[in-house]
């Protein structure tokens, strides 16, 4: 910190205020302006694509209601039960058709064109040879089957109606409501075909109420465009791909959602615009030569008032180090305006009293005595002592006592007790002063470990410790077991999915302490295995860690080869190890 400072302190005033200038002034303004100019842009962006949206939103809803207008009538004229009787009716002549006709045909045919607006024609296509097809009646000729209209509808497993894009003089600028008339049982003699043609003048119209700076797409299911406001396509001959349009870069797209709901003759049809960013943002950029010289000025008139400041200061500070100057070469000159009353004009004044004082001294006293022998000063350094505070073994295991005993008031028996068994753990390691423990001890620490691990599985580990009664006060060397339980529960355990188990059992002979671990792990492979035998013959010292390598080192210095470890395991069916420890007194390891 100190470096810091005297690097600063070697700065010349004018470098520190044009550091000031830079930090507190420039850096500042620049990324205010910068911030703002974003943040409004983005606001604008936002606000104006909500805009778009909800107008896009609009016009799909129109769209879906001029559909559904065609989609009401198509059913009233699927369930009227007169109008299918006459459609399948045999006539005798052309005058009782037309009797027919002019009695009930030519009411309902007629009757809608007027109302709905978006309606163009309605056409009844029947397979009646008796009827005269003509005013909305329509023979099911061989061309009508050719048309891709007839062969769609009657492809259809249901009679649902069918919105599409149909021909009128062999271009596809029409749209059209198709739909079987099979409603009535027992009247399905004769094929009969509904279709309402829809007015494109009627979609152009509702297309065009969008003030929008850009192209609407209606787009099917299959993602192909139907109908555009883009003057480069051709929708009514040409067959285009929406995904596979070369839209310019800087283009923001905006869609309408799907009609997925309920209406299944527009089952994925939508409504996409396209418009430029540039046009979105048009209103913002238009200000940004405005805000570009506010934050101009907003630089310029501090950085006058800087610099004149800055020139006020430095100007008379380098007339007082230059009289300095003057001074080291024993040129005693003072300094003229010296009138200010800043903490410059103090300095000035004083630097001409002392310059006064000093030529007055010289002048009076002879300039050998002026001359004075420099002292040494000789400063005692006390030294510190850091203090290093180191925690304190019991403090730590009273706290973890306090932290249970709050736990239990609190009536949290479970953490309470994962508390005390890891006190109990801390307890038994400030207390182990000794190179071997009972079979007691060590079970205590294998309990108190899988309690704690018990606790963070849950259910997910179970396990059971069964000793012989007669080998709990044998001596084995400290947490000789401990480890292979470790092991055992984190890496045979703990990357199951299921439920793991561990059995450890240590019974006795006459002159044998034996040890079993089993679990239901995920196994090792055979080269783990043969890693782990490999310890037993090797020379490697003692590592770091008390893992199992460090544990079969310790038995090889208590026991030499007079002990017997194996392991047993394959991936996916658990681990077993055996242990076979000789029951004589335990010497402690020969260095």
């Amino acid at each position: 910190m100190g470096h810091v400072k005297l690097t600063f302190d070697n700065v010349r005033l004018r470098d520190k205020m044009l550091i000031v200038y830079i930090l507190s002034v420039f850096v500042p303004i620049v990324f205010t302006n910068i911030v703002f100019y974003h943040v409004t842009i983005d606001n604008v962006r936002e606000q104006r694509m909500q805009d778009i949206s909800r107008a896009i939103e609009q016009i799909r809803q129109e769209f879906r209601a001029e559909i559904e207008d065609a989609v009401s009538i198509s059913g009233v004229f699927y369930t009227d039960l007169l109008l299918n009787e006459i459609l399948e009716a045999d006539y005798a002549s052309p005058i009782e058709y037309i009797e027919a006709y002019d009695s009930y045909l030519r009411r309902v045919l007629n009757s809608y064109a007027p109302v709905y607006h978006s309606v163009q024609a309605i056409t009844v296509y029947v397979d009646n040879p008796t009827m005269l097809h003509s005013g909305g009646i329509g023979y099911i000729s061989e061309e009508v089957r050719n048309a891709a209209w007839y062969r769609v509808v009657t492809e259809a497993k249901y009679s649902a109606p069918v919105f599409m894009r149909t021909e009128t003089g062999g271009v596809k600028d029409t749209f059209s409501i198709v739909r079987k008339m099979n409603f009535v049982d027992g009247q399905n003699k004769r094929e009969k075909i509904l279709k309402i043609d829809l007015r494109t003048s009627a979609l152009r119209q509702i297309f065009s109420n969008l003030n929008l700076q850009g192209n609407l797409y209606l787009v099917n299911e299959n993602g192909a465009i139907e109908y555009t406001t883009d003057r480069t396509i051709d929708w009514m001959r040409e067959k285009r791909n929406f995904n596979e349009l070369p839209l310019p870069e800087g283009t923001l797209t905006l869609e309408s959602g799907t009609e997925t709901e309920y209406a299944a003759y527009l089952n994925g049809w939508r409504v996409v615009g396209t418009i430029s960013e540039d046009e979105v943002l048009k209103e913002v950029r238009k200000s940004r030569e405005f805000i570009i010289l506010l934050a101009s000025i907003n630089m310029v008139i501090p950085t006058l008032i800087i610099v004149w400041f800055t020139k006020s200061l430095s100007d008379r500070l380098a007339r007082i180090l230059k009289h300095m100057k003057k001074v080291k070469n024993q040129q005693y000159d003072t300094i003229d305006r010296a009138d200010s009353r800043d903490e410059i004009g103090q300095l000035t004044s004083e630097f001409n009293r002392m310059t006064l004082q000093v030529k007055s001294l010289i002048q009076d006293v002879y300039l050998a005595d002026l001359q004075k022998k420099e002292h040494e000063l000789q400063t005692r350094y006390a030294q510190l002592n850091a203090l290093q505070s180191q925690i304190n073994p019991h403090f730590l295991f009273n706290s973890l006592e306090t932290i249970r005993m709050r736990s239990l008031l609190k009536q949290e028996t479970e953490t309470a007790k994962i508390i005390q068994n890891m006190a109990k753990i801390f307890r038994n390691s400030l207390a182990w002063r000794k190179d071997t423990v009972t079979i007691r001890e060590e079970m205590e620490f294998i309990n108190c470990f899988l309690e704690i691990q018990k606790y963070r599985f849950g259910d997910k580990l179970n396990y059971r410790l069964q000793v012989d009664e007669s080998a709990y006060d044998c001596q084995v060397p400290k947490m000789a077991f401990l480890p292979f339980v470790e092991n055992a529960s984190i890496h045979g355990v703990e990357p199951l999915k299921g439920c793991g188990r561990i059995e450890l059992e240590i019974g006795r002979t006459a002159d044998t302490l034996l040890f079993t671990l089993q679990d239901n792990g995920v196994g090792m492979d055979e080269e783990k295995i043969r890693r782990l035998h490999g310890y037993l013959e090797g020379e490697e010292e003692m590592g770091d860690r008390i893992g199992v390598q460090n544990v079969i080192y310790r038995l090889k210095l208590y026991y030499g080869g007079r002990f017997l470890l194996r392991f047993e395991s394959e991936p996916g069916r658990g681990t077993v190890v055996r242990m076979e420890i000789p029951l004589q007194d335990v010497a402690p390891p020969s260095t």
